[in-house]
């Protein structure tokens, strides 16, 4: 991949902090019949009680045959979503040389094929599961890190900051869940920007455990127990990080 004068790096999950959608849930639409065991798989792993891996081989046993392409656009056209202004967001952070990167559990096959029918702004990065992947494409980012345990997200960030000579301390990460505790973990010891978003009381509880600062909390903040609330989520306008960019790229 091409070297570039980066100003900042954006690592940031994808579902339940960019957009509602759950990692598991083109499968769902395709298998609608094992969305109870799915649950409780994805529950189990944002817990942190099974490891990615775990999560993984659970599910495979439950898939009656592997999705393809058809089956994920077919997904994609009827219920793909992100919160307000995210699209539009990760725009902005391109165009002021921000590099933006997705860095989630979700599968490098959703987003060939969410780039390939652009609905989002294309990245130079994703790091993603490479449990539903798709033959090249031209529209794929440029490039593409596997992510097969949860460990893998910061290391991940740290290949993408250092491939582009960006230091750690204008590294923004944003997650959700107990699941980007490690994620978190090594953004708090190399000076990076933590960005809580629609965060769950697992992430909170991880930091609170590891003595992990959490420097902006964005969007809902949920309780131990408290039900999400979609709509609100809907509500915010991810543009609004713009001034939060701003500041990092300040220090």
């Amino acid at each position: 991949m091409e070297k570039k004068n980066y100003e900042a790096v954006i690592s940031s999950d994808w579902n339940e902090c960019l957009s509602p959608m759950g990692p598991f849930d083109p499968i769902v639409f395709a298998y609608p019949e094992i969305k109870p065991d799915l649950k409780t798989i994805f529950q189990a792993y944002t817990s942190n009680k099974i490891s990615l891996s775990k999560a993984v081989q659970g599910l495979e046993k439950l898939l009656p045959a592997p999705i393809n392409a058809d089956q994920m656009d077919a997904y994609l056209e009827t219920h793909f979503e992100t919160y307000r202004g995210v699209p539009e967001f990760m725009k902005w952070c391109m165009e002021k040389n921000v590099l933006f990167m997705i860095n989630t559990t979700a599968s490098i096959g959703f987003f060939q094929r969410v780039f390939a029918k652009g609905l989002l702004p294309e990245i130079p990065i994703l790091s993603a599961h490479p449990g539903i992947r798709f033959p090249h494409s031209e529209t794929d980012p440029k490039q593409i890190y596997e992510l097969r345990e949860i460990s893998d997200k910061a290391i991940n960030t740290s290949l993408a900051a250092r491939l582009h000579d960006i230091p750690f301390t204008r590294v923004i990460v944003i997650g959700d869940s107990g699941g980007d505790g490690p994620h978190f973990e090594w953004g708090a010891e190399n000076g990076a920007f933590l960005i809580g978003s629609m965060t769950k009381t697992s992430l909170v509880k991880y930091c609170e455990q590891k003595g992990i600062k959490i420097d902006l909390f964005f969007g809902l903040r949920y309780d131990s127990g408290q039900v999400r609330d979609i709509a609100k989520e809907m509500a915010v306008d991810f543009t609004q990080l713009k001034e939060v960019v701003r500041m990092v790229l300040q220090r």
